[in-house]
């Protein structure tokens, strides 16, 4: 496999002898610049001194962007008490939030942009990218962090500059920013349980160390999961070790270790049916709210490979472990430059396996396809039936059993990657003054050099429907009703379903450059722009069907490696650019209003299943307007968006009960989405506050014409104008909150609500709108110590965030269907947690 241009080795010998070379400068380093005195202590949010999506040397506040941003304290998180990632961007504006795979393994579509997990939305922590690519195929970036204690606040910026100083994120930037020590010893521990046999102990302690300032934190959790599968669904924990130190004439030197080792359960689509009023319900035997088909006989698939059997632990869930190491420095050059740099460096090695619902089917209906293959199998057989692999002398009842009479089609998913990744990102600041007017400029050079490998196994197995399903074999028997053999081997209905194997390096260098340009005292230019490049090379191993001659048809059409593997070596790259204008009326009350037409290049994940794949760069036009203000009664912040795509790739993975296999399309489609945010805070008294956040938008598809097999003939489909999948038009989380017993007590009640969706690109499934209803409250018993308690979902809404992405996104195959496959929110949780300070 040819290497990038540029050497890996080159790039971490430039990285470390940066590192070196500042650390040995700093000693020198003059006075880093203060807040302006202009600035009052801060009252309101948008007083917030913003980090994310400018590089500058002055301070900016929430109230003086020339963009969207919000940022969440660590008060906030913690009476909010997210469980994942996802879960704690519910409340931003403009962001679809699908929080109901768990803990990881989660979606977000910022502003109409519809794609999946957080292709388009960079995390970050403290400035610099969890992954370089929060897309990479079957790794989430949420799978790869881990929220706790030593997380002091978030800042999430949406749109505007965040493609010219961040990689893959034309939707925003989400920033974790961690605590770091202070002058004084200081330190908490926090203990959190729930009625899921939840378990949590969370930890942070800092202080000084001579000259220097270390913090150290992290987390042990446990649970059997909100969904339970009748083992133990997540459990795991992370620690964090911090150094820090400023230096006498300023400059600042971080370094960070973080390491966990975590198992989360991966929530998919479950089924349903519809109650009398044609709101979603569970089917008979299958709670909503509570249950998955994964259970004991499932958490453990044994599948034949041409290596010998090999395991689908599905008890694993998605687990992930990961080392990270990060370092940070800033140091003031002569001429008043400034030079920053961060580096960061991860190793991560990921299984995820999960079970993949496919298809529901009645079970006399799927006896009668099975019939005809099994009685050819065994010509000694006069009929089929399903029998309980565990249990074949119960009967299993084709016509009701369970009360549904239900066969559900499902895959058994092993998937590994392994990631090793080195990022730097390098910054030159400088203030400049010509005449009246200044310039706060800064240049910067970022890269980003990734190895990947990346396998997959899969299995295909019969289960009964209902909560914790049992596994099915399909069987032959003769007029006697004795066995004479079997089509499926332990419930395998198919060994090998899926198969891939490949490796791949990628090495992204991007230059950017932004001014804000201070003509006047109330205005500011804001400016950017971003070359960005990427090299991609590696290699896939073809696959092969091969028949392994078991004891059953099941390994008869296995798929496998060949020995023999496609290279790829692709090159990309790119020019995006942002310009936007902030107009201050006063310090806390403005307009601003921006352009940024960027990109998102293609990856190596695009090739490392498909060398033959041929992506393009993916290109969209982004504008904003707002307005800012900030009062002591209440504050607001308004946007107009629109987000234009101009080449989505639009796919999907559809399951073909037939083969139990999968086949795959994408094609190439505009979109187009016109919005509306809001957030605002309303302080009538000191005992009562309200905040609200809400999206209005009409997210539609452009030209989008297709020709699909419908009924075995060719149909051609205009989709033009239809919603985008899975975003609603109206969408918003108010919050009111009261503060009793002078500030001691704090109880809020958060209400959510989200408009109708729809699960195709036909528009033919819809999702139905639904609200949830929370609370929570915080109890400060004393300066040290303090109680929480949350409830979500309290009255166990059956919100439907998907459909079935493997019945079809193009037109789903569950339109109109009685019984189908859809993935709500979590039924009701109770959460208490005791926090002690010292």
């Amino acid at each position: 496999m040819r290497k990038p241009t540029l050497p890996r080795l080159n790039v971490i010998v430039y990285i470390a002898s940066a590192l070196l070379g500042t650390l040995l400068l700093a000693q020198t380093a003059p006075t880093a610049p203060k807040p302006p005195a202009g600035v009052d202590p801060s009252i309101t949010e948008l007083d917030v001194v913003i980090v994310t999506g400018r590089a500058g040397t002055d301070f900016r506040t929430k109230a003086q962007t020339s963009y969207a941003v919000t940022d969440i304290s660590a008060e906030q998180l913690r009476i909010q008490a997210p469980m994942g990632v996802a879960e704690a961007l519910k409340a931003i504006p403009g962001f679809w939030v699908e929080s109901s795979g768990g803990e990881a393994s989660n979606n977000i579509r910022a502003r109409g942009i519809p794609a999946d997990g957080f292709q388009t939305v960079q995390l970050q922590e403290d400035g610099l990218p969890i992954q370089h690519d929060g897309g990479l195929g079957w790794l989430n970036a949420d799978q790869s962090y881990r929220m706790d204690e030593t997380v002091q606040r978030l800042e999430i910026v949406r749109g505007g500059p965040s493609s010219v100083f961040a990689s893959n994120a034309p939707g925003g930037i989400v920033n974790f920013v961690t605590r770091r020590g202070g002058d004084t010893p200081e330190g908490l521990l926090k203990y959190e349980f729930g009625d899921f046999n939840h378990h949590r102990v969370d930890v942070w302690h800092g202080g000084p160390a001579g000259a220097w300032r270390y913090g150290v934190g992290g987390f042990w959790r446990g649970s059997d999961g909100i969904r339970d599968p009748g083992f133990r669904a997540n459990e795991g924990y992370q620690v964090r070790f911090a150094l820090g130190h400023d230096l006498p004439k300023g400059g600042k030197i971080d370094a960070n270790l973080k390491h966990f080792d975590d198992h989360a359960i991966f929530y998919l689509p479950v089924p349903l049916t519809f109650d009398n009023s044609g709101d979603p319900a569970g089917v008979p035997g299958f709670d909503p709210n509570y249950g998955t088909l994964l259970g004991p006989e499932t958490m453990r698939v044994v599948t034949r490979t041409t290596a010998g059997p090999r395991d689908i632990d599905l008890k694993s869930g998605t687990h992930v472990k990961l080392t990270q190491l990060t370092a940070r420095w800033q140091h003031q050059l002569p001429g008043e430059w400034r030079l920053e740099n961060g580096f960061r460096h991860r190793i991560s090695d990921t299984k995820r396996e999960g079970f993949f619902p496919g298809s529901l089917t009645a079970g006399t209906t799927r006896l009668n396809q099975l019939r005809t293959g099994a009685l050819a199998a065994y010509p000694t057989a006069t009929n089929v039936q399903f029998r309980y692999t565990y249990n074949p002398g119960a009967g299993f009842d084709p016509a009701n059993q369970n009360g549904n009479g239900l066969v559900h089609d499902g895959t058994a998913i092993r998937i590994a990657v392994d990631l090793d990744e080195t990022i730097n990102d390098l910054r030159l600041l400088r203030k400049l003054s010509i005449g009246n007017q200044t310039h706060d400029v800064g240049f910067g050079f970022y890269v980003a050099s990734l190895d990947e490998k990346f396998r997959r196994t899969a299995a295909t197995v019969f289960t009964e429907v209902r909560s914790n399903a049992r596994l099915l074999d399909l069987v032959a028997v003769n007029a006697a009703g004795a066995a004479v053999g079997s089509m499926t081997e332990n419930g395998i209905s198919r060994h090998g379903s899926q198969f891939a194997n490949g490796v791949g390096d990628s090495f992204t260098m991007a230059f950017y450059l932004s001014d804000e340009w201070q003509v006047t005292k109330q205005l500011r230019i804001d400016s950017g722009v971003r070359w960005e490049r990427i090299e991609a090379d590696g290699r896939a191993e073809r696959s092969a069907a091969v028949n392994l001659g078991g004891p059953t048809p099941a390994s008869a059409n296995l798929l496998t490696g060949t020995g023999v593997y496609d290279p790829f070596d692709r090159r990309f790259k790119r020019i995006g650019w942002t310009v936007g204008a902030d107009w201050q009326f006063t310090p806390r009350n403005g307009l601003f209003a921006r352009v940024t037409p960027t990109f998102r290049l293609p990856s190596v994940g695009d090739f490392i299943t498909n060398p033959a794949n041929n992506p393009v760069i993916q290109r969209m036009d982004l504008y904003e307007a707002g307005c800012k203000y900030v009062s002591q009664p209440f504050d607001v912040f308004l946007t107009a968006f629109r987000t234009k795509f101009n080449n989505f790739p639009f796919g999907e993975t559809l399951f073909n009960p037939a083969t139990g296999g999968i086949t795959q399309r994408t094609v190439y489609i505009q979109t187009d989405a016109k919005g509306l945010e809001l957030e605002g805070n309303l302080r009538p008294a000191r005992w009562f506050d309200l905040a609200a956040t809400a999206t209005f938008q009409k997210p539609e598809f452009g030209n989008f014409r297709v020709t699909q097999i419908v009924n075995n003939a060719p149909v051609a489909l205009n989709f033009t104008g239809n919603r985008l999948l899975r975003v609603p038009e109206l969408s918003f989380r108010v919050i009111p909150a009261f503060n009793l017993l002078g500030t001691r007590l704090r109880v809020q009640f958060p209400i959510e609500y989200y408009g109708d969706r729809f699960a195709d690109a036909a528009n033919s499934v819809k999702l139905p709108s639904y609200r949830v209803f929370n609370a929570a409250a915080r109890f400060d018993v004393n300066r040290a110590l303090t109680l929480h308690v949350n409830i979500d979902n309290f009255d166990n809404e059956i919100g439907l965030t998907e459909g079935n992405p493997r019945s079809g996104q193009f037109l789903s195959g569950d339109a109109g269907a009685r019984f189908y496959l859809a993935r709500p929110i979590l039924g009701r949780s109770v959460r208490g947690a005791v926090t002690y300070r010292f």
